[in-house]
């Protein structure tokens, strides 16, 4: 009788600050990319465990890729101190390290608030990510306004997927930012808040959406 391996894996990889606490939900057979998605805020109790974070797992998922999850140094239990988006840009290199050495696969990679905002700027210029998935992309929170001018050169597929509502994005705001991003890219508003109260399902489905229409224009092709 053969052994199955576990849908869903926990354990800690190396990052620059120490162990990063992870969970690696496993994909298909022969899966064609690798896929990782960053939590929002820990200071407003952002952990890999958040539900917007857990329904992007699992749209990536639904699509045979193993799907790696992580919590920022200082988070759960991630070693190290939180670094107000400094070092955790260097969390994010190590995660999309660890997925290329364990996969050797074309990554996509998906963010949820600071998440986005922290990773977008590892995960652009990184090799081996081929796709940018943007979850409630911030513009102004807690007074601190976010800059995304490093998008300007980046001509990654790029998915932006926010509540139409959402206080940390408003539409207009969110809109002048898109339009100043290298394509390819798209813009898409479901109905709710920053978090999708309600609208989850929605928010999933803008993604799979997206990732079906850009696997299939390259079909028997890698992106």
């Amino acid at each position: 009788m053969s052994i199955s391996q576990p849908t869903i894996q926990s354990f800690f990889l190396e990052g620059p600050a120490g162990r990063l606490e992870a969970l690696l939900n496993a994909g298909s057979p022969a899966p064609t990319h690798a896929a990782v998605v960053c939590h929002p805020h820990p200071l407003g109790g952002g952990t890999m465990h958040n539900k917007v974070v857990f329904h992007a797992m699992k749209a990536l998922n639904s699509f045979g890729f193993p799907v790696l999850r992580f919590n920022f140094r200082g988070t759960g239990l991630s070693a190290g101190r939180h670094d107000e988006g400094r070092g955790e840009i260097a969390d994010v290199d190590a995660a999309l390290a660890w997925l290329k050495r364990e996969f050797q696969l074309p990554i996509i990679f998906a963010g949820f608030s600071f998440g986005a905002a922290t990773g977008l700027r590892a995960a652009c210029p990184h090799p081996d990510v081929t796709a940018l998935i943007s979850i409630g992309t911030p513009v102004e929170a807690d007074g601190r306004l976010y800059s995304y001018s490093f998008l300007r050169d980046c001509t990654k597929p790029k998915l932006f997927v926010s509540g139409d509502r959402d206080q940390y994005g408003p539409q207009a705001a969110l809109q002048a930012l898109v339009d100043q991003v290298a394509p390819p890219k798209k813009l898409v508003f479901v109905p709710g808040d920053h978090f999708f109260l309600g609208h989850l399902g929605e928010m999933r489905t803008e993604v799979e959406s997206w990732l079906k229409e850009l696997l299939g224009s390259f079909e028997g092709a890698q992106l």
